[in-house]
Formats: structure tokens, sequence, C-alpha cells
């Protein structure tokens, strides 16, 4: 199952639309999950009408329709993993222990918020990762978004792509 992650695409303040690269990689994925502050419906609307299956949330700059259609987190079951998708976590420091404990369960906790990429793992297994955003790079070198693969309930593959 190939995945394709993004988050904090801001459209249209940041950018009029995603990156040509990213709409690729939505035709290319089986799964698409955005991790929040979508800004406009329209993107939604697009994702939902372009991508195989589209898992999301809402973000803090995410308006009142935004919010009626997507939760604050996600939650889904793919190829046997236990997924969470959530704007923000917090602070970096403690990101794993707190996000473990507050994701019991959970083999992947996807998030946004930063706009900084992440990826690590838990003392007990979570798997935490953050595509960054692929419209707006604030004190990055790169506007990002991951894409990885899940096979048997294991997450392989896990790939950063700068645009």
């Amino acid at each position: 199952m190939r995945l394709l992650l993004i988050s904090d695409t801001h459209l249209p303040v940041r950018a009029k639309k995603l990156p040509a690269p990213v709409w690729e990689a939505v035709d290319d994925a089986d799964v698409v999950v955005h991790a929040g502050d979508w800004v406009s419906v329209a993107l939604l609307d697009e994702l939902e009408a372009r991508a195989k299956r589209l898992i999301g949330c809402w973000g803090n700059n995410d308006g009142p329709e935004l919010r009626a259609r997507l939760p604050e987190v996600a939650r889904v079951t793919l190829d046997g993993m236990a997924v969470a998708v959530v704007h923000e976590t917090g602070p970096a420091k403690g990101r794993e222990a707190r996000c473990e404990a507050a994701y019991p369960g959970v083999d992947l906790l996807v998030f946004g918020h930063s706009h900084i990429p992440w990826d690590t793992t838990g003392p007990r297994g979570l798997r935490l990762l953050n595509p960054g955003s692929p419209t707006d790079r604030r004190r990055q070198p790169y506007c990002t978004y991951q894409t990885a693969t899940i096979t048997g309930g294991r997450l392989e593959q896990v790939a950063l792509h700068n645009l």
C-alpha cells in the first residue's frame, strides 16, 4: 500500500495550488494522508475527487467548514497497521513519549503544524512522521512531502521529498 503524506498546504494563502510533483504522487498513491491546515475547502474537494483514498484531519488554521467535514484526529487501520493523523503534537522535546501515552495502540502517527519534517520512533515503537509542507518551507531549506509503503502491517520505504 503506497502512502503520500502531506500537511500544512495553506492554500491559497501560501501558494495558489499544490506543486505538480505532489499531484503526481497523489495519482501514484493508494492512500493520501493530509495532517491539517488545508485552509481551502476547494483543496479537500479536489483531493477527494482525485485520490484513490483520502484520510485527513483539521488543523488550527482550518475554519468551520473544514472542521465540519474532518475530524480533529483521524484513525484508520491500513493493511494491518493502526494509523492516527493529528495536526498538533506539542513541543519537539518529549514528543515520542507524550504521543505514545496519548495514542495507545497506534503504530503510526502522522502530524503537521511545525512545517518541519520529522521521522522518529518512540520507546515502545510508535513511528512519528511529519511531512513538512509542500507549499510553505518557513525556516526549512525546502518545501517537502513524504511517501511510504505499508506491507503486511509494516511501514517501509519512508522517503522525504524536497520540492
